[in-house]
């Protein structure tokens, strides 16, 4: 007969290498900082927003609906939690820059050095980087 005096369970722990961690959290709070912000411009109608809308030929409304979105995917990035909605936030937001993007390219509003273009393009490869950064509890 054997007698088991003590057990000790140790769990496996993984953890990421700090600057992976630190990288996803500078790009996802900027991520979050951006469409957060843009999102609530567009819900008021700060300046800018309403004659963005008009150069690429969208009705006005249509500020109230990326307002809203861009709230909650700012919302659904940040929480913990939900890892499908994330997905789909992440999708969302990358679908939402890119199309902004075409659309200014489309109706030619290279402006001021093509400001619209670049920065659309740049925040969809922001919400990349903070996808992919993002830790294995964030993930599907």
């Amino acid at each position: 007969m054997s007698v088991i005096i003590g057990a000790e369970t140790t769990a496996k722990v993984q953890t990421q290498p700090r600057g992976k961690v630190i990288a996803y959290w500078v790009t996802t709070s900027m991520l979050a900082f951006v469409e957060g912000s843009g999102g609530i411009g567009e819900l008021t109608h700060q300046w800018g927003t309403l004659e963005t809308v008009e150069i690429v030929g969208y009705p006005v409304y249509f500020l109230t609906i990326l307002g809203i979105w861009k709230v909650l995917g700012t919302i659904a990035i940040l929480v913990p939690g939900f890892p499908r909605l994330k997905e789909w936030a992440y999708a969302g937001i990358f679908f939402g820059m890119t199309g902004a993007a075409v659309s200014h390219a489309f109706v030619g509003d290279y402006g001021a050095y093509a400001y619209h273009l670049f920065s659309t393009f740049g925040f969809a490869i922001l919400t990349l980087a903070s996808w992919v950064l993002r830790p294995k509890s964030r993930m599907l």
